[in-house]
This record gives C-alpha cells, sequence and structure tokens, in this order.
C-alpha cells in the first residue's frame, strides 16, 4: 500500500547570479582582471570598451535625441508598426528590446582617476633555477640515460631547493637502478648553488659544509653525528659528548649559521613576490577618501554588433531554436557578470567604509591603537551576511598611511584588561614580540615570564595563551631562542 504524505521544511537556494557574486567577491584585482578577460573570450555577447568609445557613443546619442524630436510627427505611425509585429512573437520569445537597451543596468563604467600616472615596471629577464641547473647538467659528460634522470631530479626539486620525491620512486618511474639515481643526485648537489637537491636539512647543511674551504672538521662532525642535539640547540650535550669547550662549539655553530639553508630561494618570478593593493585610504582633513585599485578593469557592455541583431526581431525569428538558447544563455550571463561587478565595487566600498569607521583611531595613530573587532561586527552594521564580509576581506590589502595591511589583519579577538577596557589580541602580540626581541638571548623569557610580565601592564593572560599567540608568531620557544 502506497502511503501519501506532505512535509515542509526549508531549504536555501543561491540563483546563478548570487553564486557568481560570491566568486567575485572573494577575488582580488588581478584575479578579477584575468576573470574579466576569460570571459570576453568565451562570451560572444561581451565587449570591451575604451574611453574614446564611450566618448563616440555620447556623441551619437545626442544625435539621435535630436532626430527623434525632428521627426517627431512619424512616432504614431512607427507605434502603430511595431504593435502589429510584435503580435507575430511567439510567447517564448525574449524582449530583446527591452533588455538590450537597458544601457543604465547592463552596462559597467567604472570610475578612472586621470591623474594617475599609467605605466606598466618592464620586467627584467631573469634565469629561472631550473634553467641554471639544466645548463650545468648539460655542460657534464654525461651518456644520454644519466642527462634523461638528471633532468626527472631537476623538475622535481621544489622552491626551496630540497628534492620534492624519493629516489626510489625516480628509479622506478624511469625503470633504473636506485644506485645510477644516487650518482646524478650527488652530481646535482654540488651544482650552483650548493646543496641544491637535498633530500632533507641535515643533508642541505652537510654538502655545503664539505663544499666549503677550508673545511671545518667540527662543524661537519657535529651536523652529521649529533644533528638532532644541535637542531634542538642541546650545546652542553654536545660539548660533553665530544669533550670540548662550549667556546669552540660556538665557532662551530657561527659556521653553521652562514649556510643556505633553503638553497632554491631567490629563484622566484616577480610577480609571486608583489602585493598590489585592491583599495586605497587617503586622508584629506578630517575625512577618509576610499579608492577601488580597479582602473586596470575593462570596461563592459552587450556587443553592439549583437545588439543591433538582437534588436531586429525579424532576424532572431529566422533563427533556429538552439541558436536562441545559446544567445539567451550568453546574454544572461553577461548581464550577470556586469552587475556582479558592479555590485562586488560597491560592496567592498561598504565593508571598507565600515571598517574605518570602527578603527579610526588606528587609521590616524597607527597600529598600536587597533581595536578588537570580529567578522559579525560589520556584517551587523551593513546588514550582510559574515560570509560575505569574510569573502570581502580575504586575500585582499588596502594601503594606508601606516603600510599595506590585509583586510583580515582589522579583526582580531577582545582581551579584558584590568581597568574594564577592551584591547585587541593582535596589541598582545606586539608587547609578546617586543619582549622577546628586548630579551637576553643568553637567558630568553619563558611563557610564564611572559604571562608575569603582561600581568604588571594590566593585561591578565594566561601562559597557555601566550604560548598560543607566540606559535601564531612562529617563534620558538625560550630553549630554542637560546644562544651561548
Amino acid at each position: 500500500m502506497v502511503n501519501i504524505s506532505q512535509r515542509l521544511s526549508q531549504t536555501l537556494k543561491q540563483s546563478p547570479q548570487q553564486v557568481l557574486l560570491s566568486s567575485l567577491l572573494q577575488l582580488p584585482v588581478l584575479m578579477l582582471e584575468q576573470k574579466i578577460k576569460m570571459e570576453l573570450e568565451t562570451n560572444p555577447l561581451l565587449e570591451q570598451v575604451d574611453e574614446m568609445d564611450m566618448e563616440q557613443e555620447q556623441l551619437d546619442d545626442e544625435d539621435q535625441d535630436l532626430e527623434i524630436e525632428l521627426k517627431e510627427e512619424d512616432k504614431n505611425g512607427e507605434l502603430k508598426e511595431k504593435e502589429e509585429e510584435a503580435e507575430v512573437v511567439e510567447k517564448d520569445d525574449i524582449d530583446w528590446e527591452a533588455i538590450v537597451g537597458d544601457e543604465e543596468n547592463y552596462e559597467y563604467r567604472a570610475p578612472r582617476d586621470d591623474s594617475a600616472e599609467q605605466f606598466e615596471r618592464p620586467e627584467v629577464s631573469q634565469e629561472t633555477l631550473e634553467e641554471k641547473l639544466l645548463v650545468q647538467l648539460h655542460m657534464q659528460r654525461l651518456d644520454e640515460q644519466q642527462v634523461m634522470i638528471g633532468e626527472y631530479i631537476i623538475w622535481n626539486i621544489g622552491e626551496d631547493g630540497w628534492l620534492s620525491c624519493s629516489i626510489d620512486l625516480i628509479a622506478q618511474n624511469l625503470g633504473v637502478t636506485v644506485e645510477e639515481v644516487e650518482k646524478v643526485l650527488h652530481l646535482i648537489q654540488h651544482f650552483d648553488p650548493v646543496g641544491i637537491g637535498a633530500r632533507n636539512l641535515q643533508e642541505c647543511l652537510l654538502i655545503q659544509l664539505e663544499e666549503k674551504e677550508p673545511r671545518h672538521e667540527l662543524a661537519i662532525a657535529i651536523i652529521r653525528d649529533d644533528f638532532d642535539d644541535f637542531k634542538n640547540k642541546r650545546y652542553e650535550k654536545i660539548a660533553k659528548k665530544l669533550n670540548i669547550t662550549l667556546e669552540q662549539i660556538k665557532t662551530a655553530i657561527e659556521e653553521i649559521t652562514h649556510l643556505n639553508p633553503k638553497p632554491g630561494e631567490g629563484y622566484f618570478s616577480y610577480h609571486e613576490n608583489v602585493v598590489i593593493p585592491d583599495i586605497t585610504v587617503e586622508k584629506e582633513g578630517e575625512e577618509f577618501n576610499i579608492f577601488l585599485n580597479d582602473s586596470n578593469i575593462p570596461h563592459l557592455r552587450i556587443n553592439n554588433r549583437y545588439k543591433n541583431i538582437l534588436l531586429q526581431k525579424s532576424g532572431i525569428q529566422q533563427q533556429n531554436k538552439e541558436a536562441k538558447e545559446f544567445v539567451k544563455k550568453r546574454l544572461e550571463s553577461a548581464r550577470w557578470l556586469i552587475n556582479s561587478i558592479h555590485q562586488r565595487r560597491l560592496t567592498i566600498l561598504k565593508v571598507m567604509e565600515t571598517i574605518i569607521q570602527k578603527q579610526r583611531e588606528f587609521f590616524e595613530k597607527g597600529k598600536e591603537f587597533i581595536k578588537p573587532m570580529i567578522l559579525k561586527d560589520i556584517a551587523d552594521e551593513i546588514g550582510m551576511d559574515i560570509s560575505t564580509v569574510s569573502r570581502v576581506t580575504n586575500g585582499k590589502y588596502v594601503q594606508t598611511e601606516h603600510g599595506v595591511f590585509e583586510l583580515k589583519y582589522f579583526f582580531s579577538e577582545a582581551i579584558r584588561s584590568d581597568d574594564g577596557e577592551d584591547v585587541s589580541n593582535r596589541m598582545i602580540k606586539g608587547l609578546i614580540k617586543k619582549m622577546i626581541d628586548e630579551e637576553d638571548k643568553k637567558d630568553p623569557l619563558n611563557d610564564q615570564t611572559i604571562a608575569a610580565k603582561l600581568k604588571e601592564q594590566g593585561f591578565n593572560v594566561a601562559r597557555r595563551t601566550v604560548a598560543k599567540y607566540r606559535e601564531q608568531m612562529n617563534i620558538p620557544v625560550s630553549r630554542l631562542r637560546k644562544e651561548i
């Protein structure tokens, strides 16, 4: 027996336009520019327009208005003719004239800062790490199999300069023996930079020490035989084992600290090390002006060529159903993109304006005056969802008088001081870092001592909280900060 029942439930679904806006919100300005260029290539109804075309369009619009006024007496006849044409249009057809002619809603023209100097930095041709190693490899007297192994090794060296896969896997993939891979790897490890292709930190440092002249035998012995104690700064144990003084250990440590633990660094491209601010905040008098750095974002509009075709109803009627459906989807996609770009701009400006209102002292006086603030504070203020604010602030940077900061920087938890005032945990982190920077490196401060010093300043912070903040700043424990 079949049972029929009804159930009432609530579900949350996002429209395609909401999904598109969400994806655009989290893109920084450079990625947004690439996204738009990709859409321009794939959607024929989208068109990029430059400043001169926009000015010419405005002049053409004025001429058309004048011509319409001069031909006012023919208007009634034209309207009647259009009504007759409309009667033969099928019900599922699109009102192209209403959609395409809606210039106000479906053409995004971002304001431009004409005073800003426009130029692109000339990029210097730089040799990559792989190119440098391959040149050295092909200068060696090697057979074809060794060259093949060497190239495979080089293309599997990571950005830090270490080998990113095991020699067993390389041997298996190339159908050679582990000994043959070891032989070629040993050769590459002595290329410039020395230590490239090492499998771990110990091997990387040891290769450099063995290559260095004059050889420092004590440093070699420490890295080769007592690396674990060296890494954990158990210098007294090493001195006792080797029957030497701490002064001799200190000399060896100085030799080791001059080595490069990551020989692959320094070969990244220019773009990978540059932060392009999405927003600029400038103070003028008592007010703050907000500028979006989107001058390179193309002006978009519906393609004029397709616009003219779509406005010709007789031409559309002759097209088959598939063609009309294709045009309809591309038109919707173009409209959604243009509107979403405009909405993205308004949302970012609104979020940044609210951040300035709540962090005014920071923008006026500097980092020391940052206040505790969470995403919900901004979301409640502007009437948006927390996830929307999170997308806006993630991966985007603002240029201020006090430096360039990620928007996430302005959000932090609150800690109550003894006088009842809420302070940002970023301020506490700054105090911890300052204490560690100024500590006696021969007797560094432990977490309990730092917590006690913070309490003296009116901040009741637990030892485990100090440890958590210290780890978030990538500062090692006191034992590892100790110098001999």
